[in-house]
This record gives C-alpha cells, sequence and structure tokens, in this order.
C-alpha cells in the first residue's frame, strides 16, 4: 500500500513496506553505535559482569523501539508526530557514572530515571510555551549549533573511535573516502528511491571494504543469545534517593532545550510549522519514553540529533518510515545476535556518513539564520556570542573542570550554553516589537 493521494502531507506519507523497510534500517544504523554507548559506559561503571551488560543493551534498544513509536506514531497528547527516532541521552552519561561512583546502586538509578521522567511528563505543558522565544534567530543559532557538535562526534567516528590506537590510520580514512564518495555519487546519479537509501548504500559499500581489508570485529557474535526476554525490573524494585533524582531532573532541563531546538529543526525540514503544541507532545513523549527506560531497566530518553540529519540528507520526510525503524529496534533487543552483528559496522563506516549527515544540520541552521534582519547591528553580535559560548565545551572539555559538579550537565553542553545565551541576547536586545523582527 503506499498513499498517493495528494492532501496528505509527505510527514503523513505512507510507502511502499519494502521501501519503509530500507529506509527505516537505514535510520537504525545511522543511530545505533550511540544507542548502545550509554549502557556499556554505565554498565562498565558499576562494575556488571558481561552477562548483565549485554541485558542493558538489550533493553535499550527493546526501549527505544518503544519510545521511538511513541514519539512519531503518538496516542492522546503525547508525541509529536513527525519522523523522529529516540535514544538514550548522553546528558545523563555524566551524573549516571558520578551516582554509580558515589555507592548509588543500578535501583537507584533506575528510580532517579523513572522520577526524571515523571518530572518531564509534568512540566512539557510549561516548558512548551518557551517557544515564542525561539524566533529564527535562535532557533537557527542552535541548530547551527548542534551540528557542529555532531560533527566531532562524526569525525572522530571516521578516525577511529575515541582512544582508538590506530585513530587516523590511512586505512580508515581511505574508507570514510569511499562512504563520502559513495553516497555523493549517488546522489548525484540517481532518484527516487535509489537516491533516498544512499546513506544505506554507503553504509553497505564501506562494510564491504571494510571486511575485505579485515577491520570487521565479529567478537561476541557466536557467544550472543538467538532470543533474548526484556522484561521490567531485572535488577529489582527500584529505589529512590533524592539526591540521584534531582541531578537526572536538571539533566532533563537540558534534554528539553535540547529537544525544542531539534523539534524546531526537523519542522523546518519537514515543511510542518512546529507551535507550543506539538513541542508539549514531543516533549511528553521524551518524559514517557524516560519512564519506560526506567521501568525496563535503562536510561533517559531523546530525540536523537543524527537522525533529524538523516531526513534532510535523504529527504523522506514520512513518520511511517521511522515507526519502521522503531520495530526494527524492538527486534534487535530481543534477538541479541542480530544486534551483535549490526554492532561491528566499523567507526570509519559510520563516520563517512556522518559527516554528511551532521553537516546537513550545520547546513540547516545557517539556511534559517538567512531569514533573519542583519540591520540591527546587535542580531549579528547575539549569533557570534552563542556560537561561541556554544563551542567552548567542544573546543575546551575540561574548561568548566573547576565549576560545581552539579552544574555539570548544564555547563557541559555547548548545545545548552548556546540556547541559553541566544535566548537571554535575544531577550535583551528584541524586546520590544520594532527590534523583533528576526
Amino acid at each position: 500500500m503506499t498513499t498517493t493521494r495528494r492532501d496528505v502531507h509527505p510527514v503523513d506519507e505512507v510507502m511502499p513496506y519494502g521501501q519503509m523497510a530500507a529506509l527505516g534500517l537505514q535510520h537504525v544504523l545511522v543511530m545505533y553505535a550511540g544507542a548502545i554507548a550509554v549502557p556499556l559506559i554505565v554498565g562498565g561503571a558499576l562494575r556488571l559482569p558481561k552477562d548483565q551488560i549485554a541485558f542493558l543493551i538489550n533493553a535499550d534498544l527493546f526501549a527505544c523501539g518503544i519510545a521511538t513509536l511513541i514519539q512519531c506514531i503518538g496516542f492522546w497528547h503525547i508525541g509529536i508526530r513527525l519522523p523522529v527516532v529516540m535514544g538514550v541521552t548522553f546528558a545523563a552519561v555524566g551524573p549516571m557514572v558520578a551516582m554509580a561512583a558515589s555507592g548509588v546502586s543500578i535501583t537507584g538509578i533506575f528510580g532517579a530515571v523513572i522520577a526524571a521522567g515523571v518530572f518531564t511528563l509534568a512540566v512539557a505543558p510549561l516548558t512548551s510555551r518557551l517557544v515564542r522565544y525561539f524566533p529564527p534567530l535562535v532557533t537557527g543559532t542552535i541548530i547551527t549549533v548542534i551540528g557542529v557538535t555532531l560533527l566531532r562526534i562524526g569525525i572522530n567516528w571516521a578516525g577511529g573511535g575515541v582512544g582508538a590506537k590506530n585513530f587516523g590510520d590511512p586505512t580508515n580514512l581511505a574508507i570514510v573516502a569511499l562512504v563520502l564518495a559513495t553516497i555523493l555519487a549517488i546522489n548525484k546519479l540517481f532518484a527516487g528511491f535509489v537516491a533516498n537509501i544512499a546513506v544505506l548504500l554507503g553504509l553497505v559499500v564501506g562494510f564491504g571494504v571494510a571486511l575485505a581489508v579485515g577491520i570487521v570485529d565479529f567478537a561476541g557474535i557466536v557467544d550472543a543469545d538467538w532470543v533474548a526476554l526484556v522484561y521490567p525490573f531485572r535488577f529489582g524494585a527500584p529505589t529512590f534517593e533524592l539526591g540521584a533524582i534531582v541531578s537526572l531532573c536538571i539533566v532533563m532541563i537540558v534534554v528539553m532545550v535540547e529537544s525544542t531546538g531539534m523539534f524546531l529543526a526537523l519542522g523546518e525540514i519537514c515543511g510542518r510549522k512546529v507551535g507550543p503544541p506539538d513541542i508539549a507532545r514531543g516533549l511528553a513523549a521524551d518524559g514517557l519514553g524516560t519512564i519506560i527506560g526506567g521501568v525496563f531497566n535503562t536510561f533517559p530518553y531523546t530525540s536523537y540529533s543524527q537522525n533529524v540529519g538523516l531526513v534532510g540528507v535523504t529527504g523522506v520526510r514520512s513518520r511511517w518510515v521511522v515507526a519502521v525503524a522503531g520495530g526494527i529496534l524492538i527486534a534487535l533487543g530481543l534477538l541479541p545476535k542480530l544486534g551483535t552483528i549490526v554492532a561491528s559496522i566499523p567507526q570509519p563506516v559510520l563516520g563517512g556518513a556522518g559527516l554528511v549527515m551532521f553537516g546537513m544540520v550545520a547546513a540547516t541552521g545557517i539556511r534559517i539564520l538567512a531569514r533573519v534582519d542583519y540591520g540591527p547591528r546587535h542580531n549579528l553580535l547575539i549569533i557570534a556570542i552563542s556560537i561561541a559560548v556554544g563551542m567552548v565545551p567542544l573546543v575546551a572539555p575540561t574548561f568548566f573542570a573547576q565549576v560545581p559538579k552539579s552544574l555539570g550537565p548544564l555547563v557541559n553542553s555547548g548545545i545548552t550554553l548556546a540556547a541559553i545565551s541566544a535566548v537571554a541576547l535575544n531577550a535583551l536586545f528584541n524586546s520590544t516589537k520594532s527590534d523583533s523582527g528576526t
């Protein structure tokens, strides 16, 4: 079945099932490395045995799929109903590792995750009203910083991964160049469905070459189970500790700021206006997804910005494609052997695709900034200072090492710093109607 009615918005288009499966898999491959990184880091900090860390990964993928379905399909007043892929937020990694180091048990972490999800669900309607403080001047700046921040991840992937002994090896760089060239060639020579899966085809070509030169690591595939059930409270009933809860609630405030910027970026890419009610539904899905995460033994969830870049690259705006991606994530969570195979894709292969997708996010921000009125000189000043502030954690990761640890989630997020700066400076300089034409 395919939707052919002209009055159906591309976001609501139902494509042929085979095409949606390929496009959905493309979304999964793009976000997979990030999705499994957080349970690996937190599980290691908690000194969990290998089988329990494997369960955390399965639970994470399973909950990713459920949260994605809620966000893009939606029900009642929850879910933004745009092509949004949900995944574990990296903003929570530092606080959760600190909790583990201070003696908080894994059930205490899950209790804090559930409480933070309830907090997010409760304040989502209030937070969404702040959208009026996000004119193109602000959103363009934030989205540009999101793209540049993501590029750091893509560049690290391209080199072989942070801490890799062969970082920057010519073989890695050659694979990156091949993936990038494949994506560009397909976009130049083809149209329609083939062009839409250019990133997937680039990953396939890169994986094939990586396999031929012997840099694909299949460790763990043999030992992985074919089927593994994911069930609530596997580690016991959650416990609730005030300090841990407050810490993750602060993280979720940061997540809501970042998600708001991503929703606005995605609305721009999809050609669908995103207003306060849409933001409220999207943030509510972040909260409900986080509650589900805590129940199913995993962590806080947010909208993955790398997949926003993929929507921009492919031009495929259907939320039903992302719903298929959610179904694939659930299947990978229940089928660990398949998940391990996907995890074997070398980081340089992902890096080649990441340079395209993350650059596309930054380009979207620049396109929005092109609509800003630069007559008032202070508008250029707002952009300059906000981007500069957003680059601080990116360029100098230890810049805020001496500030209180409780402020870590705030000051170590360049996206959040840029958002606070842009909103505050815009309110300061463009507080009157005559100056607000931005």
